[in-house]
């Protein structure tokens, strides 16, 4: 099967893993050298309508994508680990105890 860059654009990617939706493809890189697909990107996500920016770029390896249907790509993707939160109130805490 054939497929346009174009034609990749705006699919909606889906993780297989544990099937949250990641986005849709903004972008592909290409390999200059050899002319073949390396990774699809999903551009971050806006917060706060953009005013707060914008979420970390998605970056998925071509070895990656499983199936490319009509209207989804299918992909295992494991997501980088998150910053824990800070815990609130321990100065507060430690002075009183």
């Amino acid at each position: 099967m054939h497929c346009c860059v174009t034609e990749l654009r705006d699919k909606e990617v889906i993780n297989k893993d544990n099937g949250c939706r990641l986005g849709n493809v903004s972008d592909v890189e290409i390999n200059t050298c050899d002319g073949k697909v390396v990774a699809l990107l999903i551009f971050g996500r806006a917060k706060l309508g953009g005013i707060m920016g914008r979420c970390e770029d998605i970056r998925i390896c071509w070895e990656d994508v499983d199936v490319i249907g009509d209207d989804i790509i299918l992909v295992h993707y494991k997501s980088p680990p998150q910053p824990q939160p800070r815990k609130s109130g321990n100065f507060l805490n430690n002075m009183f105890h």
